[in-house]
């Protein structure tokens, strides 16, 4: 319970503006189990956590990687999986991948990793996850794995404001990592030591990581893809929808030709 801050009103403040409880000074000593406060301790007043998980929820965002609007905008509430134009067990499975990843969200543990083409959703999925932690409160990072490797190869530039290490261990030690567009990157032996490192690191650490890639498991090195279908911390989930412009450019048709077809009758 909170009580005593021990600063005191100044005269200049009327009593609308200042916290009756820590009188403006934004702390309070916390009562000890006989009802004394504990004047050995300070916690922040009611008044100021409010400002506080402001700032914590700030600090999450910028660590989170998740700086594009378009990743930020992907929610579970805006994810379609009763998409158009998909038979009925690709919406089966578009729905299924949901339910995973929203499972996921709600508790973080071992791995996830999202097959499919360009534009399946799996990329919406991925950022839903992030986007859903964050609001809870949750510290995660999301990094497009081309994006990684080019940061990473840049902190060796004099411009750099971020060092190699820095940015190596948070990746490498994040509570929760999403990897998005594994497969994506270059293939020169530097980018897949540095990718192999991160993989390995987290899987013998058993540290909670989302995968989102459009190869198949054969088409990944060995060393990591043993990794990735590991049953003991691993889930390997194909998405079979297809990418979901098809849906938007079928609409498109649809309606085109409807128009047509009604100038037609008009006509």
């Amino acid at each position: 319970m909170d009580t005593w801050s021990g600063a005191e009103e100044t005269e200049e403040a009327s009593p609308s503006s200042v916290c009756p409880i820590c009188k403006g000074a934004g702390f309070v000593h916390p009562r000890l189990p006989s009802g004394k406060p504990d004047f050995g301790r300070v916690i922040a007043c009611r008044c100021t956590q409010k400002e506080l998980d402001k700032e914590r929820q700030t600090r999450l965002q910028r660590y989170s990687g998740l700086d594009l609007e378009l990743l930020r905008s992907m929610t579970f509430d805006n994810f379609d999986w009763r998409r158009v134009n998909l038979l009925p067990e690709q919406r089966q499975n578009l729905e299924q991948a949901f339910r995973l990843a929203l499972d996921f969200a709600k508790s973080p543990d071992g791995w996830l990793v999202l097959q499919g083409v360009t534009g399946c959703g799996k990329t919406h999925l991925a950022a839903a996850i992030a986007n859903y932690c964050l609001r809870a409160g949750k510290p995660v990072k999301f990094e497009v794995v081309p994006d990684f490797l080019d940061h990473l190869r840049f902190t060796f530039s004099p411009e750099s404001r971020v060092s190699y290490d820095q940015l190596f261990e948070e990746v490498k030690n994040a509570l929760l990592l999403i990897l998005d567009d594994f497969g994506e990157q270059s293939t020169t032996p530097w980018a897949q030591e540095k990718l192999y490192q991160v993989i390995n690191y987290r899987y013998n650490a058993r540290l909670a990581t989302v995968i989102t890639t459009r190869l198949a498991l054969d088409e990944i090195d060995d060393p990591i893809s043993s990794r990735f279908i590991d049953p003991r911390i691993s889930m390997v989930f194909p998405i079979i929808a297809p990418d979901y412009r098809s849906d938007r450019r079928s609409s498109q048709r649809a309606k085109m030709e409807y128009r047509r077809g009604g100038k037609g009758r008009r006509g």
